[in-house]
């Protein structure tokens, strides 16, 4: 099929396992009792004003808006890693094993959410323990399943 139609499957397929990714969480959240983690939008504030790009004087927005951009960034690596994905398949026309696919999907969204916060100095992934690391693989992995499995689907029905 053609790179764009690959581009567009990976987009929808990254959609769906964004959706996967946020529900694992919020369940987790459901279940243990912990609180959302605030490092999205500790992200969307730091990106802004690395950018020069004003969220407002007064704090009560600033902080709604910083609250609204964050998850929107964790949409946005979400879909474009399944594009990504997507390229991938695209140039490697024979079939990838659905384990090594969704793992390596989920690893590249984990770090490709947590690179751009460790390098702001936001997080740093040598000091979250085991349940830390859990909370953050886990969904990642839920992703990287959800976003393969619909990519084939996608593109198997073409």
């Amino acid at each position: 099929m053609g790179i764009y139609r690959d581009m567009a499957a990976g987009a929808v397929a990254g959609a769906a396992g964004t959706t996967v990714l946020n529900t694992i969480g919020y369940l987790d959240m459901a279940v243990r009792g912990r609180p959302a983690s605030s490092l999205p939008e500790q992200a969307a504030g730091a990106v802004s004003e690395r950018l020069h790009i004003g969220l407002g004087e007064e704090e009560d927005a600033r902080s709604n808006r910083e609250q609204g951009l964050g998850p929107m960034l964790g949409i946005l690596t979400g879909v474009g890693v399944g594009l990504a994905y997507g390229l991938f398949r695209h140039a490697v026309r024979r079939r990838v094993s659905l384990p090594a696919a969704a793992t390596g999907v989920g690893v590249a969204a984990a770090v490709a959410g947590n690179a751009p916060m460790t390098a702001l100095g936001l997080t740093d992934p040598r000091e979250w323990g085991v349940g830390g690391w859990m909370s953050d693989l886990v969904p990642h992995l839920g992703y990287g399943l959800a976003t393969v499995a619909a990519f084939e689907l996608i593109r198997s029905r073409r």
